[in-house]
């Protein structure tokens, strides 16, 4: 079975209501980003962070996933589908996706502060915190989010996978985020790859890449009809 290899962002889920972060009326225009996604934020104005990252949940929940989500998972009976995505919600996993790698964290998620591989998961019924929340040892939790001046812990992980990948797929990402942008110059020379996106940016010199100009939704539906086991 091909190892199908899918790299997405913002784009993909714009599609289902969540807002993205660079596009004209994204939500960088609405916050000053290194307020609300950067360690340095974090470290000046903890409550204003948990305040977003709350309001950003209260969204998620009330958001579902479309075709482009749903189409990936219905990949997985021709292909061995791995997602590596930029995207900190969950629209991929409520898909039916089994395997995603998130590089920017994960919304529905906080750590604690002392000791980060202490995870948990939060509920909709559960879905705020802030400065004074504590996890099950008394330790203070934070977003369980890559911010801005970390580094990326699952890069690796998401290089290694683009190395296997028979089937390289861009969906819905500006090509303007690093390290993530970078994927496309691990996958094997001739390996296929595809980039959708309504207003594709400008590709890398020195990489073969079909653009499909289409919404996610679309461009997954093309992705159905088209690739070959």
């Amino acid at each position: 079975m091909k190892k199908l290899v899918i790299s997405s962002g913002a784009g993909i889920s714009a599609e289902s209501g969540i807002s993205t972060f660079r596009d004209a009326g994204g939500l960088w225009e609405k916050y000053p980003v290194m307020e609300v996604a950067s360690h340095d934020g974090f470290l000046k104005n903890p409550a204003l962070i948990h305040k977003f990252y709350n309001e950003r949940r209260k969204q998620l929940v009330t958001c579902k996933p479309n075709f482009a989500h749903i189409g990936l998972h219905q990949l997985e009976e021709r292909f061995d589908v791995r997602v590596i995505t930029q995207n900190i919600d969950d629209l991929h996993e409520r898909a039916g996706s089994k395997n995603v790698l998130h590089l920017h964290g994960e919304l529905m998620k906080v750590r604690s502060l002392k000791h980060e591989d202490r995870v948990y998961t939060l509920t909709s019924d559960n879905l705020e915190t802030s400065v004074d929340t504590r996890d099950e040892y008394g330790d203070p939790v934070r977003p369980h989010i890559v911010f801005f001046q970390e580094d990326v812990p699952n890069f690796t992980k998401a290089t290694e996978l683009a190395k296997e990948a028979d089937i390289f797929v861009v969906i819905g990402t500006s090509l303007n985020v690093y390290p993530a942008a970078s994927l496309l110059y691990y996958v094997k020379p001739g390996t296929p790859v595809y980039y959708i996106d309504p207003r594709p940016a400008p590709i890398p010199e020195g990489t073969a890449v079909h653009v499909l100009p289409m919404k996610a939704t679309e461009g997954v539906q093309w992705l159905i009809d088209n690739l070959k086991e």
